[in-house]
């Protein structure tokens, strides 16, 4: 009988729902699903430790254990080959670190693929997977546009007995699986490997749904699927009609599907009415004829709509089979699809094909990621070399150790999961790590020991809820303790503490925003996209901009860099810079205050 396995959680927390459900929340959804009967809950991936690395408020790693802790379900996570869960390839010592760090936190089940399908990158983190005592799910990535696509598949498939591998899973990115592909698929994926088949697919238009009946009928033992709002929403398969569907066809799952209503309840809760713009029909509809993965599709997009060149997006989508050609084929799962598609964007406004040429998309050509499926254009090649010129950074064949690491960080690593932390991330990781550290300073001050690990769970909550929510004021009593928290934005009203009566312990803290009539007439310039800020144009130059600078309309504040360009900012009134809220090279998404301006010559501010 097919088994379920969840991916809620980890979609809960990437992009574009990351932060949307608080994480007390999204530990109570995880214990809810922890009682349905999946055979497995998978709760991290690249996208969970890219969006909690970029946003610098949460490690991934606190995420995983808090999870672990509330559940007894085998616990699973999405790993990149060689990329884990970066955008980089890491060294064979970061990858033992990274796998040992993931099963001391609680992980149980490592889904493992290699972005280019070569299997040849799966064996450093495949031995250390089967070292650690994990259990370890090779995928293998479809993604149609060339002949022979299946039956390069099957001859990826006779190589993963030697890996150790318990299963092998057919994964679609891109929603270009038809029944009939994944019927040939699943049944030849299992007689050359001679390992039981699971199924990861997204699509929109239902055939998601259709491919994994298919595929269990053919002997598909495991399907990956998520609870109703989000499969909705995100092009998966949706848990509850799976299994009921299954359940009518007399191969039933053991899922309780009244657990995974109450779920979707809960994540209702926060984005019922929330839309999410990356899956727009007219997004979706151009990722189904496109055979590209839509979360792709909404970043090209939104970037053309940034450089005035919303038009053009079948242009570049087009342009991403032509280079996705060039460049041998590669399937489109991350940060391949990425890439290609960063470079496809490049080729367009610039009119010219391959007139810049990207450092990553050097690599893929070049052999820096691995062997693509099909051989590279000999011309492209070729010109990307010559393109790259002296001055082109070289190729990590030997990318940094944990030692390397750990020197350069001067100390900013405490741990080992700091550790790969920052090999994988870098900058992004240290601001992370910074700011936990402080957090954790702040809150030993707030709680002064008096009150337990699990009601200062509690607090923290709230104090997020009135941070993020606007919300005035919001009191609980529960088991014995008695938490308010007020904001002090209102006019004519004192700042007020934060006080957590838990018996004879109480805790104080003030949360002081201002006077909300004091910013009155403050210009507030927000992010239009999700991205990493700079303050200057180029490492060691002065910033565009200083707190105290007058600016004019059309003056440049800072750079977003998104998908590896760089979109200027710019002032839209005459005014001083009052405050810069962000850092340099920090992490935004949609909607973060950026600066605040004041008027020149307007009433001071206070």
């Amino acid at each position: 009988m097919p088994q379920l396995f969840d991916t809620t959680v980890r979609l809960l927390s990437q992009e574009p729902l990351a932060g949307r459900v608080p994480t007390g929340e999204v530990l109570r959804i995880a214990e809810i699903l922890d009682g349905a009967g999946f055979a497995c809950l998978e709760v991290s991936g690249g996208g969970v430790f890219d969006a909690s690395v970029r946003r610098g408020v949460e490690s991934p790693w606190e995420r995983i254990r808090a999870i672990d802790a509330r559940t007894t379900t085998p616990l699973g996570i999405a790993l990149r080959g060689r990329f884990l869960v970066g955008s980089k390839p890491v060294s064979p010592d970061i990858v033992r670190r990274f796998v040992a760090c993931a099963a001391d936190n609680g992980i149980d089940i490592f889904r493992l693929h290699d972005p280019l399908n070569d299997v040849s990158n799966l064996r450093e983190a495949g031995e250390a997977i089967v070292g650690a005592g994990g259990e370890l799910h090779v995928g293998l990535v479809y993604s149609p546009g060339r002949t022979g696509e299946v039956d390069a598949l099957v001859e990826q498939a006779k190589k993963l007995g030697d890996l150790g591998a318990a299963r092998v899973l057919l994964n679609d990115p891109t929603g270009g699986l038809l029944p009939h592909v994944t019927q040939e698929l699943v049944e030849r994926l299992g007689e050359a490997s001679g390992l039981p088949v699971g199924l990861y697919v997204q699509a929109a238009g239902g055939t998601a749904l259709a491919n994994a009946l298919v595929a269990t009928r053919v002997g598909a033992d495991v399907v990956a699927t998520a609870v109703y709002p989000l499969a909705l929403a995100l092009h998966r398969i949706a848990g509850e009609s799976l299994a009921e569907a299954l359940s009518g066809l007399d191969r039933e799952t053991g899922v309780d599907v009244a657990r995974l209503w109450e779920a979707s309840d809960v994540v209702d809760e926060h984005i019922g009415d929330e839309p999410l713009a990356p899956l727009a029909p007219r997004i979706a509809v151009r990722a189904a004829e496109y055979d590209l993965p839509a979360g792709l599709v909404a970043a090209l997009d939104t970037h053309l709509r940034a450089h005035a060149a919303g038009d053009r997006l079948l242009d570049t989508l087009s342009e991403v089979a032509r280079i996705r050609a060039d460049a041998g084929w590669p399937p489109l799962a991350a940060p391949i699809g990425q890439i290609l598609g960063s470079q496809a964007l490049l080729n367009v406004l610039s009119a010219r094909r391959y007139g810049t040429v990207l450092d990553e998309f050097r690599m893929l050509v070049t052999g820096g990621y691995g062997t693509p499926p099909a051989p590279i254009d000999p011309s492209v090649r070729r010109a990307v070399e010559l393109l790259g010129g002296v001055d082109a950074p070289a190729l990590e064949e030997d990318p940094p150790s944990a030692e390397d690491v750990r020197e350069a960080a001067e100390g900013i690593a405490s741990s080992e999961e700091d550790l790969v932390l920052l090999a994988m991330f870098g900058d992004e990781a240290e601001t992370l790590l910074t700011t936990i550290r402080q957090r954790h300073s702040r809150e030993a001050t707030l709680l002064g020991g008096d009150v337990d690990a699990q009601r200062a769970e509690r607090i923290r909550e709230l104090v997020k809820i009135v941070q993020e929510s606007g919300v005035g004021e919001i009191e609980i009593e529960d088991e014995g303790m008695r938490v308010s928290v007020r904001r002090a934005d209102e006019p004519g009203v004192a700042p007020a503490p934060v006080t957590a009566a838990a018996g004879s312990g109480v805790a104080v803290a003030e949360l002081d925003v201002g006077d909300a009539s004091a910013q009155s007439s403050l210009t507030r310039v927000e992010s239009p996209m999700v991205g990493i800020f700079y303050r200057a144009p180029q490492p060691g130059a002065p910033p565009f901009v200083a707190v105290g600078d007058v600016v004019a309309v059309g003056q440049t504040l800072c750079l977003i860099e998104a998908m590896k360009l760089f979109n200027e900012l710019k002032a839209d009134v005459d005014g001083r810079v009052r405050a810069i809220l962000v850092e340099d090279r920090q992490g935004v998404e949609f909607g973060t205050l950026l600066f605040e301006i004041e008027p020149v010559g307007g009433p001071p501010v206070v």
